[in-house]
C-alpha cells in the first residue's frame, strides 16, 4: 500500500533526516526514563523531574509502558526492565484486583475507581507492545485486556466503545466520545497484530466508519467529539469548560490529524491481510487533513495549530500542544507515503519546522507542552513534559511501513533474515 513514488528531495528518503529523528527519539527517551514510581510511571516537570507529590497513573504508565517497548524492539539498551516494571504496574497497583480493570491512579480502591475506555485502550496498546517486545508478562496482561474490553466496553450493537463505568461496572456513563474511540481504533490495530485476529480489524472499520465517514463527514470534516447514548452530537458540551484536557468544547484539529492517520494505518493493515478494504479510507484521511489544515493553522494570524475551534471554525482555545503538531506532522508523513503527493512533504516539512523552532527544548530537555498564542511556553492546560508517546511515535512514524502496527513492524524490522 506504500507509494513508490515519493516527491523528489523528500525528507522521507534523506539519510540525514531519518538520522535526525532516530537522534531525537534517544534524546526523548533518555529524559522519560526519570518518570518511573514503585507504582508505575509519573508526569514530569518542565525540568524533567518528578515532584514531591507524585504518584503513578494507568495513562502514563500504559504510554511509557509502550513507548519504552518500542525501544527495546529496536535493540536499545536499558528498556527491557522499563517494560517489565511497567506490565507489574498495569497488573498490580494499577488493577482494580477486585472488580476488573484498570484504576486510574494506583491504588485508587478507596477513591471513586471509575473505569474509562480511554485508559483501557492504552493498557491493550501496552499489552500489545509489550508481547512483540517479547517481555515475560506481557500475555497476561493482554489476555486480562481483551477480557475487559469484551465484557464490558465493546459495543457489537453500536459498532463502537462505552465510554466509562464506576468501580463494579454497574453505573454507565450516558455519554460517548470520539477520543476514547480513536485510541480504541489504534489499540485494535496492535491487538490484530498481537492476536492474528481479523475481528479487531472489523472493529476498528465499525468505529471509523461511524465517526469519520459518517459524523466527521457530515461535519466538513472537523470530528465531532461528544455524543449521547444514541450518537447524536452533543455541541454544547464543555461550553462553560472549553478548556479541558480530554473533552473540550467544540472540535479539536489534532485529533483530525491522528484520526487521518489511523484511517491510513487501517487500510494498509487490511490490504496487508486480505480483508476487502473500503476505498473512502485514504479519500477521508485527505479530507480530515485538509480540513483541519485549512481550520486550524495559522487561524489567528500566527504560525501554529490552535487547540479547539467553535461551529464555526474561529478558534476558542488559542494555545498550540505539542501533541496536536506532532500528530500533524504524522499524519502528513503517512499521507505523503501513501499519494507521493508534494503537497504533504510541503506540510510535513512546515511541522518540523515549527516543532524544531518553537517546541523542541534544547536547553532542558524533551519538548515544550504547551505554547501560548504568541508561541511561547505556557502551562495552563498541560504542565510539565509528562508525555513521551505523541513526539515518540511521531518520530518513528515517518520510518516505517504504514502496516504493521508500529511495535509489529518494529519487530519485523528486527527479525533475522535467511541464512
Amino acid at each position: 500500500m506504500d507509494t513508490l513514488s515519493l516527491p523528489f528531495g523528500s525528507w522521507l528518503n534523506s539519510p540525514a533526516h531519518q538520522q535526525w529523528l532516530a537522534a531525537e527519539g534517544l534524546r526523548l527517551l533518555d529524559f522519560a526514563k526519570a518518570s518511573r514510581l514503585p507504582e508505575g510511571f509519573g508526569n514530569l516537570d518542565a525540568q524533567g523531574r518528578l515532584p514531591a507529590d507524585s504518584h503513578a497513573e494507568t495513562m502514563n504508565s500504559a504510554r511509557m509502558t509502550h513507548s519504552f517497548a518500542l525501544a527495546h524492539i529496536q535493540g536499545l539498551p536499558g528498556y527491557a526492565e522499563q517494560v517489565d516494571h511497567g506490565i507489574a504496574a498495569l497488573m498490580g497497583p494499577l488493577r482494580d484486583a477486585e472488580h476488573g480493570g484498570w484504576f486510574a491512579v494506583a491504588n485508587q480502591a478507596d477513591g471513586n475507581g471509575s473505569k474509562a475506555a480511554y485508559l483501557h485502550a492504552f493498557v491493550a496498546l501496552a499489552a500489545s507492545s509489550a508481547l512483540q517486545a517479547r517481555r515475560p508478562g506481557a500475555q497476561a496482561l493482554l489476555d486480562e485486556a481483551v477480557r475487559i474490553i469484551e465484557r464490558y466496553f465493546w459495543s457489537e450493537e453500536e459498532g463502537a466503545m462505552g465510554e466509562s463505568f464506576n468501580r463494579d461496572w454497574s453505573e454507565p456513563e450516558a455519554y460517548r466520545g470520539a477520543n476514547s474511540n480513536m485510541h480504541a481504533t489504534e489499540a485494535f490495530l496492535a491487538l490484530a497484530d498481537a492476536t492474528q485476529d481479523p475481528r479487531w480489524l472489523n472493529r476498528a472499520l465499525r468505529i471509523v466508519e461511524r465517526l469519520i465517514h459518517q459524523q466527521a463527514a457530515a461535519n466538513d470534516f472537523m470530528v465531532i467529539e461528544h455524543f449521547d447514548l444514541a450518537w447524536q452530537p452533543l455541541r454544547d458540551y464543555n461550553r462553560a469548560c472549553p478548556a479541558d484536557g480530554f473533552r473540550p468544547f467544540g472540535t479539536t484539529p489534532g485529533h483530525g490529524f491522528e484520526w487521518a492517520r489511523l484511517l491510513l494505518h487501517l487500510e494498509a493493515s487490511r490490504v496487508r491481510a486480505g480483508m476487502l478494504t473500503p476505498g473512502w479510507l485514504v479519500l477521508d484521511a485527505q479530507r480530515l487533513f485538509a480540513s483541519n489544515c485549512r481550520n486550524g493553522w495559522a487561524v489567528d494570524a500566527a504560525p501554529g495549530i490552535v487547540y479547539t475551534l467553535d461551529w464555526d471554525n474561529r478558534p476558542v482555545v488559542r494555545q498550540r500542544l505539542h501533541w496536536t503538531h506532532a500528530e500533524a506532522s504524522a499524519a502528513a508523513s503517512a499521507l505523503l507515503r501513501r499519494t507521493g503527493e508534494e503537497q504533504y512533504e510541503t506540510w510535513y516539512r512546515r511541522f518540523w519546522e515549527f516543532c524544531e523552532l518553537y517546541f523542541i527544548d534544547r536547553q532542558q530537555g524533551s519538548w515544550h507542552h504547551e505554547l501560548g498564542p504568541d508561541n511561547l511556553p505556557a502551562a495552563e492546560i498541560w504542565g510539565g513534559k509528562p508525555d513521551l508517546y505523541h513526539a515518540w511515535q511521531a518520530l518513528l512514524i515517518p520510518r516505517l511501513p504504514l502496516a504493521p502496527s508500529l511495535a509489529a513492524a518494529l519487530a519485523e524490522a528486527s527479525a533475522p533474515g535467511p541464512v
